[in-house]
Formats: C-alpha cells, structure tokens, sequence
C-alpha cells in the first residue's frame, strides 16, 4: 500500500509539470531585473498612464504659480518651470519607448521615479519664493529634478549595450549636470550676494533661462537620445496623451475658478465658451495631424525617424502644450471677474496677462502646430494655411478684444476657434477622409 501510495504521488508530480524552485527563483529575478524591449504596436503602459497623472497635478501647480506673480516675469518664471517639467517627461517618453515600462526594473524605476515627480511638482510654488517652516523650496526642485534625470540615465544605461555607455549616456549626462549646477546656483547664490530683492529676482530669472537653454541646446547637439524609436504608434500615443493632460488642467481650472462664485447665465455661457475653445484644440490635433504623425513615422527608417522624433516632438510638442496651458490665465481670470462682478461691472475688460494667455496661448499652439506639419510632412498644406490666417485674425483682433468685456473677448476667440475648424472640415474634406481612413486602418491591423 506504501508503495502504491509513493508510485501514486509521484506520477502526480510529474503530471502536474511542476517547476524546480530554481526556475521559480530565475522567474523571480527576471521578472524584478529583467528588461524587455518596445516592439512595433506596443501601447501605452498602465504604469506610464499613472506617471502622466503626476503632470496633471504638476499643471496645476505650475498655473497657480504664475497666478502668485501675475506679471509678464511671472509668467515667463512658469514657462522655465514648464520647461524642465516637460524635458523630464520626454526623457521617460524616450527610455519607455525602448524598454517597456510594465516589466522588471523599468517598471520599478518608473514608479520611484512617479514619486520623484510628485514632489518636485509639489515644490512648484516655492520654486522661487521660500516659505518658512519647511524644506528650502528654491533647492528642493532642482535636486528632484536631478533625481529624476540622473535615474532616467542609471535606466537608459540599462537599457544600452557596454559599448555605447560612453556616447548614449556619460555624453548626454554633461547637459544635465550642468543645467542643474546652474539651477543650484539660482536657488543658493543671488540671495547670500546681492541686498536689492528685484536683482535677486532677475538673477535668479536669468539663471533659470540659462539652464534650461544649457540642456535644450545640448540635448539637440549631443546624441542624447539616439537610441531609437521603436513603436510609432506608442510614441504618437504618448504624446497625445500627455496633451490631453494638459486640456485636462485647463478643464480642472475651469471647474476649480468657479468653485466660489455664484452659477449664474453670465458664468454658464462663460463656461461653455471655454470648453469651445478647449475642444477646438482637441479636434485641430487630433482630427487629422496625429494621425499624419504617426503614419510618417511608421514609414520612416531609423535614421530619420529619430530626427523626427526629436524636432517634432520632443521640441515642438512643448510650445503645444504651453499654448494649451495659458489659456488657462484668461479663463481663471474671467470666471472669477464674473462672479465677482455680476450686476456692477459686466464690461470689465480682461488683464494684459489674461488677454495675452487667452489669444497668445490659442496663436502659440496653432503656430506650433503648423511648424509640426511643416517638420513631419509636406503633404497637409491645406491645414496649414487655415491655421497661419487664424493666427492673423487673432493678432489683429487683439485691440478689439481689449476693448470688450472678458466673456466677449472669449466670445470672439471661442468664434474664431469654432470657424477655423469648420472651414477645415469643409476645404480639406477629402483629405482629411484619406488621411484618416488610412489611419485607422493602420492602426486596424497593428
């Protein structure tokens, strides 16, 4: 009976395929330090959806920022913080575009990283101003901003072979280091040297420019991210994602201006305006020119599909969302005045900076647009000139709208807006039906 019973067992040991407990432990390992690479069709990952949630907070954070100095340096301040902001961002856009972030070490890197990333958009509003009581706000960005481009490096190292360490990683390390040498200089230096606080302020201001163009122009010199595109379609997919982050910090400005003030007629149409304007955004990115973008690439050859990559993307994605975001200042300011002023003031005009962020944002993001058709193909001309004549309408309808009311000059923004789009839909309807058909059928059989 003893022996049936072990002979017993023992075939069911061998039926049911167990494993050796090494090969669990090399599963084990694999699965926390292995690495595996980005194929064509890849998607987005869960874990990068939840590292571009911290950029809609960091959105925020970087709106209310320019709303504490709500001048043209304050402003100007925002978009230096933006800046590195963004370059962070695109520097993971890159790694997880060669390794996927669901697997092995990429996948913990990410998330140490999104932690990373969380404080240094929480340090956002003391980046230039220390409040007491707490840790040194001006020091506390740059050092997370190191953080996360020195682990961006440790993980791009992983990702290379030994024989191109030096010149995919060590040389590309030279911009950031300086960039955040000139970063720890603004956040230390001017305020032990100089008494005069608005030569602090300038200094600082100037330090700030001089590092982000320290590593925007070295990474555009140096081979910082020649490491290739190897999914078109997730990287076309995660830079329109990282957009709809920024439309979504525009539509959480909206809903949060308007938290303490009276819903009245005037604020609704207010309200509805704005998201006019937001979705026309929306519709002249995603209508025709993402999906051109992601076509040129597919078909592209490595050499010059990182070339593209890098222009039309990694530069020319930023002016993008920073024409998404300042619009943002002009609505924050509208709904506020309209609640504030309901049944006293209703012509009251928007501010310098409001009007700049309403109009100059919407021009911003439409000559960005086009200067991205311009790099990736030449064979959408007619959604090009629409949007330069939009440009000009903007520009010369600005002394109009600084005469109106605020919900007027929105008004007048919302109608240009909601025209541009129809006359595309009417002047380039044929290829606007090719170009997405042909599109989708892409993506259709990836």
């Amino acid at each position: 009976m003893t022996e049936d019973r072990s002979a017993g067992g023992g075939d069911r040991g061998r039926t049911t395929g167990r494993k050796p407990v090494r090969v669990y432990l090399n599963d084990a390992v694999s699965s926390l330090f292995g690495r595996r690479r980005v194929r064509e069709g890849t998607r987005a990952a869960t874990e990068e959806l939840f590292f571009d949630l911290v950029f809609v907070f960091a959105f925020v954070q970087l709106g209310a920022l320019i709303v504490s100095d709500y001048t043209p340096q304050g402003v100007l301040r925002g978009m230096l913080v933006l800046a590195l902001l963004w370059w962070s961002w695109g520097a993971f856009a890159w790694l997880s575009n060669n390794l996927q972030a669901s697997f092995g070490v990429m996948r913990f890197g990410l998330f140490v990283v999104t932690g990373i990333t969380f404080v240094m958009a929480l340090s956002t509003l003391v980046v230039f101003t220390d409040r007491p009581g707490g840790l040194y706000g001006p020091l506390l960005f740059p050092a997370c901003y190191f953080l996360v481009r020195s682990l961006h490096l440790a993980l791009y190292a992983y990702a290379v072979s030994a024989q191109r360490l030096a010149r995919h990683v060590l040389v590309p390390a030279v911009p950031m280091v300086a960039s955040t040498a000139l970063l720890l200089c603004a956040a230390l230096v001017p305020h032990r040297l100089l008494t005069d606080q608005r030569q602090v302020y300038t200094t600082v201001t100037l330090l700030w420019l001089l590092a982000v163009l320290v590593d925007y122009v070295g990474s555009f010199t140096l081979p910082v991210w020649e490491i290739g595109i190897f999914s078109a379609r997730h990287w076309c997919e995660r830079y329109g994602l990282i957009l709809i982050v920024a439309v979504g910090e525009n539509i959480i400005s909206i809903g949060t201006s308007s938290s303490d003030v009276s819903i009245s007629w005037r604020l609704v149409l207010a309200v509805l305006l704005a998201m006019t304007v937001t979705g026309a955004v929306l519709w002249a990115y995603f209508d025709v020119v993402a999906l051109i973008g992601e076509q040129v690439l597919e078909r592209a050859d490595p050499k010059t599909r990182f070339a593209l990559a890098r222009d039309a993307y990694s530069y020319l994605h930023l002016p993008m969302v920073a024409g998404i975001l300042l619009p943002a200042l002009g609505i924050r300011e509208l709904v506020k005045n309209v609640g504030r002023i309901e049944g006293r003031h209703p012509g009251e005009p928007l501010s310098a900076i409001g009007l700049f962020g309403l109009y100059g944002g919407i021009a911003l993001f439409l000559l960005a647009n086009v200067a991205y058709q311009l790099r990736i193909a030449h064979t959408i001309r007619t959604i090009i000139w629409t949007r330069v004549t939009a440009v000009l309408v903007l520009a010369a309808l600005v002394p109009v709208a600084w005469r109106m009311s605020a919900t007027g000059a929105l008004g007048l923004l919302a109608a240009v807006s909601f025209i541009l789009i129809v006359v595309e839909i009417i002047v380039a309807d044929g290829q606007r039906r090719r170009l997405r058909e042909s599109g989708l059928a892409n993506r259709m059989q990836a």
